[in-house]
């Protein structure tokens, strides 16, 4: 039985955004920054690929992951709308941690625009 997948560049780099989105949470949780939301991000950056794995196995033959997950949040299904929520947030707070690192650079003088 062979079932289709996604490219294995998509995979590397959904990957390494799930890494660094933990890697930002532990630094910011270390550093009491964002606390709470540092601790939400580092358990749905684990919890996330867990649950659309174990989700996914049972897939129809043919359908990749990312077909199986859309036709699973039109039906409803809690496990896709946690995926898609949870990814949306993980994508949220890796940009606020860049906008909060950018403009804590630029009130200590760090200003990449000057020559």
């Amino acid at each position: 039985m062979y079932w289709e997948t996604l490219p294995s560049w998509l995979w590397v780099i959904y990957y390494l955004f799930l890494f660094l989105t933990i890697g930002v949470g532990i630094l910011n949780a270390s550093r009491k920054r964002m606390f709470a939301l540092s601790i939400m991000t580092i358990c749905l950056a684990i919890t996330i690929p867990i649950i659309s794995t174990v989700n996914s196995i049972g897939r129809a033959e043919g359908v990749n992951e990312l077909e199986h997950l859309v036709a699973q949040l039109q039906q409803g299904a809690m496990w896709s709308i946690y995926t898609v929520v949870g990814n949306l947030y993980l994508l949220v707070y890796c940009v606020l941690f860049f906008i909060k690192m950018k403009e804590h650079n630029s009130h200590l003088g760090f200003n990449y625009k000057q020559r």
